[in-house]
């Protein structure tokens, strides 16, 4: 299920990169929750996907400047996520969180087009110091 969620009167730190659409694919739901929040809190419009086929349909139907796909187990099961988002824009930005580091799914990703690859758990600063990376970079590009 995708859900849009907005956080009202956040008064927080805000990102220096100050728009963008932000795609976070998970099938952990708490995790979900982490990174939409995280991300909002920072000023980003975000959308979340609880499934790899859900997101692919979500790509199939919007404009994200940043996908956020987990990476569950060694079998890479976000890489159809992954290549649709980057086939469709080679420069859209992907940053790849798993949940275990594998040294051949991170090659992997990063040979397909990951702009990063992170090891959960990924720290709120952390998440947001990648994502604005990502961001910024997608800007410059533009």
């Amino acid at each position: 299920m995708t859900h849009r969620i907005t956080v009202p009167n956040y008064s927080g730190p805000k990102s220096s990169v100050t728009s963008g659409n932000v795609l976070v694919v998970d099938e952990d739901p708490a995790d979900l929750v982490y990174y939409r929040n995280v991300l909002q809190r920072a000023g980003w419009a975000v959308v979340t996907c609880s499934s790899y086929d859900e997101a692919l349909a979500c790509l199939d139907a919007g404009e994200f400047d940043l996908v956020v796909l987990s990476q569950g187990s060694s079998a890479f099961e976000g890489r159809r996520v992954l290549q649709r988002a980057l086939a469709t824009d080679r420069e859209k930005q992907v940053l790849v969180v798993a949940r275990t580091l594998n040294m051949s799914c991170y090659l992997e990703a990063m040979q397909l087009g990951a702009r990063d690859y992170l090891e959960e758990p990924v720290p709120e600063r952390e998440l947001i110091r990648a994502a604005e990376t990502c961001l910024g970079s997608s800007a410059v590009a533009a």
